[in-house]
């Protein structure tokens, strides 16, 4: 619901390189049910309309710095490296919505997050719940 809603109003759905390696990874290597959702999604990425995208090597290089950053700076639990890489890969996009359901995404310090972003001088990314945007369009 949340894509064809989200579309409808124009608006571009991407997902970030480590999302898509999560999911091939989930597909390959997860639980029967990880298996099972990571090959719909990957089945039907098309069909949403769900565009991936890719970055330069020195784009790869600045994200691995600032998911590096949030780490240190305890925004993220360390084992969620690739919570703060996707939010990395978003910035260096020009994304600044991330749509997710990551609760560790969702409960990041806002603040703190947007502090860390200015002072690598890379645009913001704001984390949002699917379900909280529908919502905020009725």
């Amino acid at each position: 619901e949340f894509s064809e809603v989200f579309q409808a109003a124009g608006y571009a759905l991407r997902f970030t390189p480590t999302v898509l390696n999560e999911l091939v990874f989930a597909r390959v290597e997860g639980v029967q049910h990880e298996k099972a959702l990571a090959t719909k999604a990957l089945h039907q990425v098309a069909q949403w309309r769900i565009v991936p995208f890719e970055l330069n090597s020195v784009e790869e290089v600045m994200a691995e710095q600032f998911a590096d950053r949030i780490l240190r700076m305890d925004l993220l639990p360390v084992e969620e490296q690739n919570d703060a890489q996707i939010l990395a890969e978003a910035s260096l996009a020009g994304i600044p919505l991330l749509i997710t359901s990551d609760q560790h995404l969702l409960g990041i310090d806002e603040d703190a997050l947007l502090l860390a972003f200015q002072d690598a001088e890379l645009p913001p990314v704001r984390a949002a719940s699917p379900k909280r945007l529908l919502r905020a369009l009725r």
